[in-house]
C-alpha cells in the first residue's frame, strides 16, 4: 500500500540539502549551512553521507587562498530525490482519500 520512504532522505538536514540542490545543481558549504541551519560539524556529517551513498558529488577547491566545497546533485541522487517524492505522495494520497469518505 505505501511506498517505502528511503532512509537516507528521510533525514530533514539530508532532505534539505537535496531539495537545496535539487533546484540548483550545486552548491556551496557555507552557502548550504546558512539555508539550512545546520551546524558546520553537522552539515558536514550529512555530506558526508550523500556523497558516500552517490547522492551527491563533493569538490575541494580554493577560491584564492580559502578553501571551497563545492555540493552537486548526481544523477543518481536526483533518481532517489524523485522517488522519495513519489513515495512521500503516496502517503499523502491515503490520507488525502481518508478525508473524502
Amino acid at each position: 500500500m505505501f511506498e517505502p520512504l528511503d532512509p537516507l532522505l528521510h533525514s530533514e538536514l539530508r532532505l534539505a540539502i537535496m531539495s537545496l540542490l535539487v533546484s540548483s545543481d550545486e552548491a556551496e558549504f557555507p552557502y548550504i549551512k546558512e539555508q539550512t541551519g545546520a551546524t558546520a560539524g553537522n552539515l558536514s556529517v550529512q555530506v558526508d553521507k550523500l556523497s558516500t551513498a552517490g547522492y551527491i558529488s563533493v569538490e575541494k577547491t580554493f577560491k584564492g587562498k580559502r578553501p571551497c566545497t563545492i555540493c552537486r546533485i548526481t544523477p543518481t541522487g536526483l533518481k532517489a530525490f524523485e522517488d522519495y517524492v513519489v513515495a512521500l505522495r503516496s502517503y499523502l494520497e491515503v490520507k488525502s482519500d481518508e478525508k473524502k469518505e
